[in-house]
């Protein structure tokens, strides 16, 4: 990231609401200008109370936020330089498209010989251009949604907050979506924070991600850096899919961990931070291959059965056990018709390289 001032400062932000309920508990993150942030985590975990804390329209009970080096404490919804896109498209249907666009210009008085050419401006950028006059019964959900983010560019915002943007439309359109709204930000140049629950969209458009949990802020990193490197188990889990087994470690010498892992024995990996007595090791499927026979030495291996095979199209999941119980699964890429129509079935030898492993606290 750069060097300079970021553009939103969350410190210490705590949020309780009446009953006792809390959100948010001490909060601190940085978002720096030009980025592209996503605040990840399940329903209710106080992300979405984060957002609606940066727009103003929820006050923290502790901390505070500066958004441009500037204090928000006193700053009003309307007066802060930001724009929301909501989950549900919020477009007027009594309005035609430039109408909607043009809205939020009209009600802060621009000047309003100016209004129409940066109301084609903003549907331009949302690939919109020639749409102004159709209403929006006459759109799909995607190009509701696209109207609803001109609506919000057009007042040209320091910092676009978009809650679950994405959450009503179909599969292959969010897809389609998720590469338009980093598009976009590219374009505009522009913050863009986006509150998700889905683990693939984030990856996808975020530059940096934040996972809550329980209102607190767990890790915080790159889509690469949170997926290979996770801190702790939740974002390990939360985060794609995780083999997870339970270890107690015996020692770290020469730079090799060695652990006793239930049901699997002894093995030896690289040494990383933080290790405690108890421990988790952490394999993800992908990172598990299938032998006929041993792979040998570079590998920690062992013999399991399959009890279950599921063709995904790009991958076959495969769910195995060993004899002592201990259930995992392996993750196979179906990289031609052939492989796909392979058979996996009887006992396997699953193996992994020791540098894939991850050790995780308790």
């Amino acid at each position: 990231m750069t060097e300079t001032a970021p553009i939103i400062s969350v410190n210490g932000v705590s949020k309780t609401f009446p009953g006792g309920v809390q959100a948010l508990s001490d909060v601190s993150l940085e978002i720096a200008e030009g980025e592209f942030f996503a605040l990840l985590g399940p329903s209710g975990c106080g992300k979405t109370t984060l957002l609606r804390i940066l727009a103003g329209f929820e006050t923290p009970t502790e901390g505070d936020v500066f958004i441009d080096s500037r204090d928000m404490s006193r700053v009003a919804p309307n007066h802060r330089p930001v724009n929301m896109v909501f989950q549900s498209y919020a477009v007027f249907p009594h309005m035609s498209v430039a109408e909607n666009v043009a809205y939020g210009l009209k009600v802060g008085r621009a000047d309003r010989a100016g209004i129409p050419a940066r109301v084609e401006k903003a549907l331009e950028l949302v690939r919109l251009a020639g749409y102004g006059d159709r209403q929006p019964d006459q759109l799909s959900g995607g190009q509701k949604q696209r109207v609803a983010l001109a609506r919000a560019l057009v007042k040209q915002p320091r910092v676009l907050l978009l809650d679950e943007p994405l959450s009503a439309l179909d599969a292959k359109l969010r897809e389609a979506m998720q590469l338009e709204l980093v598009r976009l930000q590219e374009t505009v140049g522009i913050t863009f924070v986006i509150v998700t629950h889905d683990q693939n969209e984030a990856l996808s458009v975020a530059d940096r991600i934040a996972v809550i949990e329980q209102g607190k802020l767990l890790q915080v990193a790159t889509p690469m850096e949170l997926y290979e490197y996770p801190t702790n188990r939740f974002v390990a889990d939360f985060i794609g899919k995780m083999n997870l087994f339970e270890a107690t470690t015996v020692g770290c010498e020469n730079g090799t961990l060695s652990v006793i892992v239930n049901g699997l024995g002894r093995m030896d990996i690289p040494c990383q931070d933080n290790i405690r007595a108890d421990v988790g090791l952490a394999v993800r499927p992908e990172k598990m291959l299938l032998f006929d026979v041993s792979p040998g030495k570079d590998y920690l291996a062992f013999q399991a059965s399959v009890d279950k095979v599921s063709y995904q199209g790009s991958e076959t999941r495969v769910f195995l056990s060993n004899d002592v119980g201990i259930a995992f699964e392996v993750s196979v890429r179906n990289a031609s018709r052939e492989s796909a129509a392979a058979p996996i079935e009887g006992v396997q030898w699953v193996g992994w390289k020791p540098a894939d492993t991850l050790v995780l606290g308790t």
